[in-house]
């Protein structure tokens, strides 16, 4: 089977026109679902796939698809499919890195008169980051809603994500933006287990696992299971200057010993490659002048295997068990999601092609959710990531370089020829 490559030159092209739609003034972009500037990467994506030839189709919740024909009518189609979204002040690859690789195959395909059998597609997904209209990974979620965990679909029905409030504006939906926006098209031309074969994404790396080992694309086998809870605690308000110490119930104090005691027990499991998080604090009623009565974080775990998910999930809940510095404390789930793993073929198509391309390459597993994620419960799915300089991602010094990104896309597509000739 033949090999190909896809362009440096495009490439680089691309990447340095999309990071002008957002720009937000210190090498990254704010670029809003449904926003002027998502606009503004939706027509970019729409003119480039027109000037190949490929038919645009919109769907009713705003994802955009372009299809070349294949020479086989009644074939179903394999789609690469990312985002144009960011969050506030990300970079210029996260999300948008897959639209380009697969307008970048949609190219190469065409400047080489490349013969497939099935139609192509390169897919835009509508509102993955979430961080204007929430949840993250919302749409993917409405469009493959029926194939979802139990444990997963009660937060992405259709009428609770059209409701779903701006955080900057409270009056403002979700449905609204998409009911006032141009990309709002058909419910037929979704994404869909009857008309399409397959689903590939390509993704920034998001962390520094292929920079340390000095490899440029890697070939993802898994999303890691994951489970996020809210510890309360609850306290008394008093004045800051006038009660004694040793009679308050401080419950800001005791969320602080709660977050040392995880860290300690749970780092005595003994296993480098989990992680977890504190990234969320509330604090009531965060004055400082008061006591607080009232404090709430979160806690975020994530790794591979269920059995040491819940090891850490007992030592979460065992904090309900005992009073903090004279404060109860009151656990809750938020959401959990089992590991997934990427189909088998697809995977070994991938790696395949990074082996016959000889671009350096490692096995690893993705720590972060993606669109492909939820389809991946309706269409065999798999992925393939770019190297991250410094790992950053999610904000504006994240870089991946133009080298790295065409070298990815150069995989996808001969990926992407294999399940084809399947």
């Amino acid at each position: 089977m033949a090999l190909y490559e896809c362009s440096l030159t495009r490439m680089t092209d691309k990447i340095e026109t999309m990071s002008k739609f957002g720009d937000a003034g210190h090498g990254g972009v704010t670029r809003y679902t449904l926003s002027p500037e998502d606009g503004q990467a939706r027509e970019e994506f729409r003119k480039r796939m027109k000037s190949i030839g490929a038919e645009i189709e919109i769907d009713d919740v705003a994802n955009m698809y372009a299809t070349l024909p294949g020479s086989d009518p009644d074939a179903k189609r394999i789609v690469m499919a990312s985002h144009t979204d960011s969050v506030r002040n990300g970079g210029n690859y996260d999300g948008i890195l897959g639209v380009m690789s697969a307008m970048e195959v949609l190219e190469t395909v065409v400047e080489n008169n490349i013969p497939h059998k099935h139609p192509l597609t390169a897919m835009v997904w509508t509102n993955e980051e979430g961080s204007l209209y929430p949840p993250a990974m919302m749409v993917s979620g409405i469009v493959c809603y029926d194939y979802l965990p139990e444990n997963v679909k009660g937060k992405f029905k259709f009428e609770d994500m059209m409701k779903s409030k701006s955080v900057l504006d409270s009056d403002v939906t979700f449905g609204d933006a998409l009911d006032k926006s141009i990309y709002k098209g058909d419910k037929k031309n979704r994404l869909s287990r009857k008309n399409y074969k397959c689903m590939f994404e390509i993704h920034n790396e998001q962390g520094p696992i292929l920079e340390d080992a000095g490899k440029n694309v890697g070939i993802v086998d898994c999303v890691l299971g994951m489970f996020n809870y809210r510890l309360r605690f609850f306290g008394q308000s008093v004045h800051a200057g006038t009660f004694p110490m040793d009679k308050r119930q401080d419950a800001l104090f005791a969320a602080s010993q709660v977050i040392c005691y995880l860290h300690e027990e749970i780092d005595k499991l003994g296993h480098p490659e989990l992680v977890y998080t504190t990234g969320e604090i509330v604090c009531h009623p965060n004055v400082h002048t008061v006591v607080p009565d009232d404090v709430d974080f979160c806690i975020d775990c994530r790794h591979e295997s269920a059995e040491l998910r819940e090891k850490v999930l007992e030592i979460v809940k065992g904090c309900a068990d005992k009073e903090w510095a004279g404060c109860k404390c009151e656990v809750e789930k938020m959401w959990n999601r089992d590991t997934v793993y990427w189909d088998k073929t697809l995977f070994s198509y991938v790696k395949e092609a990074a082996e016959e391309t000889g671009i350096s390459h490692e096995v690893l597993h993705s720590g972060a959710g993606h669109d492909a994620q939820f389809a991946s419960y309706m269409l065999p799915t798999t992925m393939i990531f770019v190297q991250s300089k410094d790992g950053l991602s999610h904000c504006e010094p994240e870089f991946s370089s133009a080298e790295h990104c065409t070298e990815g896309t150069t995989i996808l597509l001969n990926a992407v020829l294999k399940a084809d000739a399947e």
